[in-house]
């Protein structure tokens, strides 16, 4: 009689590994993907005339470097990339550019410091 009790209960050991999900028992040299953390400020561009604002919140963890780019219309007119601003955890930076005449483009580039 006890050999079909002890033979029952590993039985229902069994039967209960086997109906876990797949991710839930642990398994040897199987690599779970490491989940991207969220990067990059949230950033707002104006153009008024010769001059470019840009607002950028950054809400996440890590630190953003934010930079303004600022393309001139006329050809003798001076391109300009500014230099990278470090933009902290929940910090809103203000970045300022300008042309001589009008503005062709203006955009903000990121890079994880």
């Amino acid at each position: 009689m006890r050999l079909s009790r002890s033979l029952a209960s590993v039985t229902v050991a069994v039967a209960l590994v086997m109906s876990l999900p797949y991710e839930a028992v642990p398994h040897a040299r199987v690599k779970r993907p490491v989940a991207a953390q969220p990067f990059g400020a949230e950033c707002r561009t104006r153009i008024t005339g010769s001059h470019v604002t840009a607002y950028c919140h950054n809400p996440y963890p890590g630190t953003d470097g934010v930079s303004l780019h600022v393309e001139c219309d006329k050809w003798w007119d001076i391109d300009t990339d500014g230099t990278p601003v470090d933009t902290g955890p929940a910090m809103t930076v203000r970045l300022t550019g300008r042309c001589w005449e009008d503005v062709r483009s203006a955009w903000v580039s990121h890079q994880r410091r």
